[in-house]
């Protein structure tokens, strides 16, 4: 009777598998708790995420620091700073796909939390930049930034700070292993000084044909 029970649950796995090649998808939900899917070919949250939660404290650990351009207001504490996120630019060896808006909300809400920045709304960022005609990267010519600035200002929103974000990548190849360095850059300017700040983060992630290949190339006892 047990033999028979066994081998009928052998014959309903064998069955899931076989439907498996015929389309059918399982999924669950993912406890908040559990790590991230580490990704096979290219980088995904695994990789991401860390990449803004450094970039992004260090950038307001920077800036919490008192200088001499950053007002202060009547009960003591520093005036939150407008700062106008333009985008992200992706410079890597991938294609991110949907993580770009991912990445973007990322860093535009944990800047939101802080007590150093107030973002400018994206859609008035992207309504500015459609109505200017115009391409981030030509932002930082003087006549193209007065423009832009006096859009968002007409629509109520003064900027004190440009903020441009770029996704890089460098590969080291060996044999049939490959690592991936990947780095987050933030790159802050204050349109009023023109003072320029650049923070980065970096992931190193290694990609292999087999269990094998990590243990050749990251094993300790080798070095």
């Amino acid at each position: 009777m047990l033999r028979r029970e066994w081998l009928s649950g052998l014959s309903l796995l064998a069955a899931a598998g076989f439907s498996g090649c015929r389309g059918y998808q399982y999924g669950h939900v993912i406890k908040p708790s559990a790590e991230n899917m580490v990704g096979s070919h290219e980088a995904g949250a695994e990789v991401f995420d860390p990449l803004v939660d450094e970039a992004v404290a260090k950038l307001l650990a920077r800036q919490q620091i008192p200088t001499e351009d950053c007002p202060v207001g009547q009960d003591g504490l520093p005036i939150k700073k407008t700062i106008c996120f333009i985008g992200i630019e992706n410079k890597s060896a991938e294609d991110i796909g949907d993580f770009k808006d991912k990445l973007y909300n990322q860093i535009d809400s944990q800047i939101l939390e802080s007590n150093s920045f107030q973002p400018i709304s994206r859609r008035m960022v992207d309504a500015a930049l459609h109505e200017t005609r115009m391409r981030p990267d030509a932002l930082m010519v003087p006549d193209n930034m007065s423009l832009f600035k006096a859009v968002l200002q007409r629509g109520g929103a003064p900027v004190d700070y440009f903020l441009y974000a770029t996704l890089t990548s460098g590969t080291t190849k060996r044999n049939s292993s490959t690592q991936r360095d990947y780095e987050l850059t933030l790159e802050l300017t204050n349109l009023h000084t023109g003072k320029y700040d650049k923070l980065s983060s970096e992931v190193r992630k290694g990609y292999h044909k087999s269990a094998m290949g990590k243990i050749w190339n990251y094993n300790p006892l080798k070095r």
